[in-house]
């Protein structure tokens, strides 16, 4: 368990792991967020150093608005028609509270096959043959930062700039309780490397696209709360994003509308799925643990912010999760 392990020590064995061996299959969680896609730019930017080979897979569309990040480019979308995918020694996860979060990019992995698993999700069940997961770091961008400076290198602005961009969305603009003075003294240096502070969060906290905007007139049409107040939750249809000409991350920051709320302790944001099952992902404004509520339902992810999937229809899924979190407020 790397819980056994100093910091230090996970993180020796994290670049035992990649001196190891010569090419990677690089993967974060699906619906990548921006946590996920700068650790996988920051993990590229770190091989390349290395004399390193990677082949960088995700399972969903990429958020166009991280389109600036380091190798971006060359993160490739896992089709289950393709069938000729580059050789590689060992798979490294980033951001990935468990094996199951890889998605569709897992079938490429064979088993038996060496894993690093690097990640800051409390509920992490150490599913690697290496693990560095440590809870307390706000984004797993933290502990590649960590990771590097241990390798010796220091980040450029490309690499800068994916370190930054992952402690900013992860910390919601440094306003969420796991802004850490560390956090603070990292972002103080990467700025000094050159990154733009502003820009980053005009670009990622700020605009929003026109069909976001129409969904999120959408969803706040049917906002709803529980008789006392303390949850609130709104809901997507499949067919949604269709009519507003939307995307997925689109949906991004809606469900922190449900959560703002004055009284609000529990917020929730239903997304039916083509497949007909149910995403939540929920957020607490610090009475309750929202991770121990979506563990319940299969999922997991913070105290604060957390997210699981629903095998069921929406009126099952929004009325078994409320009741959950009417009994976690008791």
């Amino acid at each position: 368990m790397s819980g056994a392990l100093s910091y230090s020590k996970q993180l020796d064995e994290a670049l035992d792991f990649i001196k190891d061996n010569a090419s990677f299959l690089v993967v974060s969680h699906v619906q990548p967020d921006g946590d996920a896609i700068s650790s996988t730019s920051v993990m590229s930017w770190l091989l390349g150093r290395m004399g390193k080979s990677a082949v960088l897979v995700n399972e969903s569309a990429l958020p166009g608005r991280l389109s600036y990040l380091y190798h971006y480019d060359q993160i490739r979308i896992y089709h289950v028609e393709q069938t000729e995918w580059p050789e590689f020694d060992a798979v490294i996860a980033l951001d990935c509270a468990d094996y199951r979060r890889i998605g569709l990019p897992s079938r490429l992995i064979p088993e038996g096959c060496p894993l690093l698993n690097i990640d800051h999700h409390p509920t992490n069940n150490d599913y690697g043959s290496v693990n560095v997961v440590k809870p307390d770091a706000a984004a797993t961008v933290e502990i590649l930062y960590d990771l590097l400076l241990h390798a010796g290198y220091s980040p450029d602005l490309d690499c800068a700039n994916a370190i930054y961009t992952g402690l900013l969305t992860d910390t919601g603009g440094f306003r969420y309780s796991n802004t850490s003075p560390k956090v603070l003294e990292i972002a103080s240096k990467l700025l000094d490397v050159g990154v733009s502070g502003s820009v980053l969060a005009d670009l990622l906290l700020e605009k929003m696209t026109m069909a976001g905007l129409k969904m999120l007139q959408l969803s706040l049409s049917r906002l709803t709360f529980s008789d006392n107040g303390e949850i609130a939750w709104l809901y997507i249809l499949k067919d949604d994003l269709k009519t507003c000409g939307a995307v997925a991350e689109d949906m991004e920051g809606i469900v922190n509308y449900a959560l703002n709320v004055d009284g609000v302790e529990i917020g929730i944001l239903f997304k039916e799925t083509e497949d007909g099952a149910v995403k939540a992902s929920l957020r607490s404004a610090g009475k309750a643990d929202v991770a121990a509520i979506a563990k319940q339902f299969g999922g997991g992810g913070h105290v604060r912010a957390s997210g699981c999937r629903m095998e069921q229809p929406l009126d099952e899924a929004m009325a078994g999760l409320v009741e959950a979190a009417r009994k976690a407020l008791m």
